[in-house]
């Protein structure tokens, strides 16, 4: 069952969304709905931890690099933007 929304947002966002919309030959209506459902499907996902499946694979993709316990990541990387940038 549909439901009339009333919605306060800026009028220049409004124009972009539909001009937006217009492109993907959808309304406004049906376009907010589908971020709506995609926006709520992927929070009921989250794991106790609080991330999303996407946000696991990511971190799967290229394994895990192991670093010292000692490492600095500060002198590291500013010895990398000197060596960049010289």
């Amino acid at each position: 069952m549909d439901t009339k929304l009333t919605l306060k947002l800026d009028n220049k966002v409004i124009s972009k969304a539909k001009k937006y919309a217009r492109s993907k030959n959808m309304s406004l209506s049906k376009m907010i709905e589908k971020y709506l459902e995609q926006l709520l499907s992927t929070e009921d996902k989250e794991d106790e931890d609080g991330i999303t499946p996407l946000v696991r694979s990511i971190g799967s993709i290229g394994g895990k690099v192991k670093l010292p316990k000692n490492f600095n990541f500060r002198k590291e990387y500013t010895a990398y933007l000197e060596k960049k940038y010289k």
